[in-house]
């Protein structure tokens, strides 16, 4: 008989992950009902084989061994591939005889917090999946109790082997500053890079869960000070950030300047697009517009969709894309790569296509029209009234004969520009983002987001100085 049941704080049960604040709404019993739940759901799939990764969060060594201990108790046969970024799960889960796979690390978050990424098949589990999966711990409904395996496995020669294969630079000889963020690269970045040509600087390559430089995301400016002073320094061509995990990057020029998410994207679009001309290149709703006229301009098929990793995943599957990017800084491979975010790989790629650039980043990133816009503006709202705000802006704008964009929340496209509202899919937060070719257009955007978020009794986000030119 069955006495198996466990009630999750419903905090942690997100939409593309499970996350939360270890020893509050995290616990080692989580992980342990994680594992007996996840591989009931593989058996019954047909599957039995799960592999197992973890970051270097301090809480991440005790998490996987009891996340273990749930998925040998239902019978799984686990290969763990030991601590490292998540991409290189993914791949062990992409190119292994793998049934599904499960990811310990807490990504972005603050040292205290940790989490889960799976995948079912080569695919994410997420959403209803997430959702599923926490209702079959409360209801105990999980398979009779059975004696797993696990065994280890140490794929990152593999990885690091693959990596390099995609090496695709020309003669000029790189100086690279990389910036690990104390994060789960170090040891496969140490490795990676003395295997690529250049020069390569190596910042907080070594893997400490309490991120002692700075906070481990490259999509805030000030995480990304020490990387800026060191490209001057060294006189480099470019510097590279990345997260806790190591499936989002950062990039920075030879002239200092942060490029977003988009512009990354720009510049791996045109390349990609050069031997799959017409593709379908896809980004996120918060996007530049400049990246989806670059994508046409340069012969690809641009197509904006929802934000989220899992969703960007799902939709390279259905149009067959060879690339797609979120501003966050996951970029996602599909030509010559497998489809999952990979801020290492990313990174390769990039470094191919600078390095046979016949002038500089900076002026690569320079040559781009100027446009100002505000980063993405998050701001509190309830989880129970969020995307009800969202419908009622909708119903308002459609009544004003806007022309709205609804693929993920509002995009409202005017002659000033863009502005963004959407309800985030993790937190109890609305997004907002706006976007105009000049500082009056952009203040004309700002006032009618401000009046939308009124009309509906929320208070809007504090615009004062996020104006910045991109």
């Amino acid at each position: 008989m069955n006495d198996f049941r466990h009630v999750f704080d419903p905090t942690v049960l997100r939409e593309y992950d499970i996350r939360g604040r270890v020893g509050e709404t995290l616990r080692e019993s989580d992980a342990f009902a994680i594992g007996r739940c996840f591989a009931t759901i593989v058996r019954r799939c047909g599957g039995a084989t799960v592999a197992v990764g973890y970051d270097g969060r301090r809480s991440s060594p005790v998490l996987e061994a009891t996340l273990v201990d749930g998925l040998r108790a239902s019978g799984a046969e686990v290969v763990r591939i030991g601590r490292g970024p998540t991409p290189m799960l993914y791949f062990a889960a992409t190119t292994l005889p793998a049934d599904g796979a499960i990811m310990v690390t807490g990504s972005h978050n603050p040292p205290d917090y940790n989490g889960f990424k799976m995948m079912i098949g080569r695919k994410p589990f997420f959403g209803r999946q997430i959702q599923t999966l926490g209702r079959m711990a409360a209801e105990g409904d999980v398979g009779p109790a059975t004696a797993g395996s696990a065994r280890n496995l140490d794929i990152s020669d593999a990885y690091i082997a693959r990596l390099c294969q995609d090496w695709d630079g020309g003669d000029r000889t790189l100086t690279v500053v990389w910036d690990n963020g104390n994060g789960a690269a170090g040891e496969v970045l140490q490795r990676l890079t003395e295997r690529l040509p250049g020069r390569h600087i190596l910042l907080n390559e070594t893997i400490d869960g309490r991120f002692p430089a700075h906070h481990p995301d490259p999509t805030v400016p000030k995480n990304l000070e020490q990387l800026i002073a060191a490209v001057a320094a060294e006189k480099a061509d470019l510097g590279i950030a990345f997260d806790g995990d190591a499936d989002r990057i950062g990039v920075v020029d030879n002239g200092g300047h942060i490029l977003p998410g988009d512009q990354i994207l720009i510049v791996l679009a045109r390349d990609v697009l050069r031997s799959h001309p017409g593709a379908t290149i896809i980004a996120d709703v918060k996007a530049s517009q400049v990246l989806f006229d670059q994508v046409a301009a340069a012969g690809g098929a641009p197509l904006m969709w929802k934000t989220g990793h899992s969703l960007i995943k799902a939709k390279m599957a259905e149009t067959g894309s060879p690339l797609a990017g979120e501003m966050s800084g996951h970029i996602f491979f599909a030509d010559r790569w497998y489809g999952f975010d990979d801020a290492l790989y990313a990174a390769v790629r990039f470094l191919g296509i600078v390095s046979r650039m016949e002038g500089t980043l900076s002026a690569v990133r320079g040559a781009l029209p100027h446009v100002v816009n505000t980063p993405e503006l998050r701001f509190d709202c309830d989880d129970r009234r969020k995307f009800a705000v969202i419908a009622e802006v909708a119903d308002r704008l459609r009544l004003q004969d806007a022309v709205v964009t609804d693929t993920d929340g509002v995009r409202v496209t005017t002659d000033e520009g863009w502005w963004l509202l959407r309800a985030s899919n993790t937190q109890a937060v609305l997004v907002a983002r706006a976007e105009a070719s000049s500082e009056a257009g952009l203040n004309m955007l700002k006032k009618a987001l401000v009046e939308q978020l009124a009309a509906s009794g929320v208070k809007a986000p504090d615009f004062s100085g996020n104006a910045a030119g991109h």
